[in-house]
């Protein structure tokens, strides 16, 4: 695990408007703490912090703070980073004080390597259920991340936690927790046609419907005796 320096400075003042103004200077605030401390406010610089996050060891990399005016050691770890939910900007950041010879928790991410069977011969598809698992160790055997083969997996086959392979950690994420599955391809239905009935011939209701069972019932003579006299009439 890196250990990586970061120099900051105490900070004078405090609330949100101070940390506006702080962020718009480039500084971002931070605070360090540690099991019966008493918790330092300081600020580091933007640029400095965002370096150091994005080491090989990202946000589980050992601090290694160094305040102005200050010199005691003070090894920490990264507890909390908060970003504004639309830009992704850091916005503050926590660090835990602690003893490099002494074991702390921290989440560690699941890498998955490799491409599944059932994915690449057969189209299932991979779904990968679990990103961090929590363990405890040293501060310096932090592990970078947890990488997980998934090449042999098949469709319905999984991986769970208490299948990872982590050297000098304790593994605290229940064993039962799945970490990556293989499921059977989705299949789309095809709609069925639906077939429309024709449209009946509406019901003559009313007049028009006793007119027309009248001359159902007369003779073929009397109707047309019928339709002549009502032509002589015209």
């Amino acid at each position: 695990m890196a250990i990586v320096v970061l120099k900051g400075r105490p900070r004078q003042q405090m609330g949100k408007g101070a940390a506006r103004r702080a962020r718009r200077s480039g500084v971002i605030p931070g605070i360090i703490y540690g099991v019966g401390e008493a918790s330092i406010p300081f600020e580091a610089g933007y640029d400095d912090f965002q370096a150091m996050i994005h080491t090989a060891s990202g946000e589980n990399v050992i601090v290694d703070l160094k305040l102005e005016g200050d010199p005691a050691e003070r090894k920490a770890i990264i507890r909390d980073i908060q970003r504004d939910p639309l830009s992704g900007q850091i916005l503050h950041f926590d660090l835990h004080h602690i003893s490099l010879t002494e074991r702390v928790t921290v989440d560690v991410p699941i890498h998955v390597v490799g491409i599944p069977i059932g994915v690449k011969d057969f189209g299932g598809i991979l779904e990968h259920i679990l990103r961090e698992v929590e363990v405890e160790c040293l501060p310096t055997e932090i592990p970078t991340a947890v990488e997980v083969n998934v090449s042999h997996l098949k469709i319905g086959d999984s991986v769970h936690v208490g299948e990872l392979v982590v050297e000098n950690v304790k593994v605290l994420t229940d064993a039962d927790r799945p970490v990556v599955t293989v499921v059977p391809p989705v299949v789309e239905e095809v709609p069925k046609e639906v077939e429309v009935p024709e449209a009946e011939e509406p019901e003559l209701v009313g007049k028009e419907k006793e007119e027309e069972e009248k001359e159902a019932e007369q003779p073929a003579e009397s109707k047309g005796k019928g339709k002549r006299e009502k032509e002589g009439e015209s």
